[in-house]
């Protein structure tokens, strides 16, 4: 199964990184996408090369879109490529996850209205659903997360709805992964 991911200048790294890092490892396969050409550098000066550009965007049934927080959210929210694949993704009832600030992005385009959700809390604004504190919130086919530090819970979240529970399990035994009691 595939998802895509979409990055640009300013991305953070953890919520990037960490999330692809875990995808794999539950057995997905992740393009990520840059608005940036093949290349994007994250807010802490990670050069990540080698990437999809935006432009090629050639949708491939991916069955999710992933985008990461950081600074990188009001150029994400500027892209019209980017706003039209949400509209796409939300159509057709695909997964659509947001981390940190780019639930914001969500919200300003309507996807957030009558959900649950959480985001990078100083970007709460009045999105027309219900605010969390959590981690991670599934709502339907939408995933939000409140921060970097919610890469885990984001990043199971995903697998949670394309895999099961059992690869959720798995992939936490490979990570030597303990809840917190």
């Amino acid at each position: 199964m595939k998802v895509c991911m979409i990055v640009t200048n300013g991305f953070e790294e953890m919520e990037a990184v960490g999330t692809f890092a875990l995808l794999r490892r539950g057995g997905l396969e992740v393009d990520i996408y840059s608005l940036r050409g093949a290349e994007a550098t994250g807010r802490f000066g990670l050069m990540c090369t080698e990437l999809k550009p935006f432009d090629d965007f050639k949708d491939d049934n991916y069955a999710a879109l992933i985008l990461p927080g950081g600074p990188q959210w009001q150029e994400l929210e500027a892209s019209q490529g980017v706003q039209d694949l949400l509209k796409e993704f939300s159509s057709s009832d695909r997964l659509i996850a947001a981390i940190c600030a780019s639930p914001t992005i969500l919200g300003r385009a309507g996807l957030l209205q009558g959900k649950n959700y959480t985001c990078y809390t100083a970007m709460n604004e009045d999105f027309g659903g219900t605010f969390h504190e959590d981690y991670a919130v599934t709502d339907g086919q939408i995933i939000t997360a409140k921060s970097a530090a919610a890469t885990f819970d984001f990043s199971f979240a995903i697998l949670r709805a394309l895999c099961g529970e059992e690869t959720v399990k798995a992939t936490k035994e490979d990570i030597y992964y303990q809840e917190n009691n």
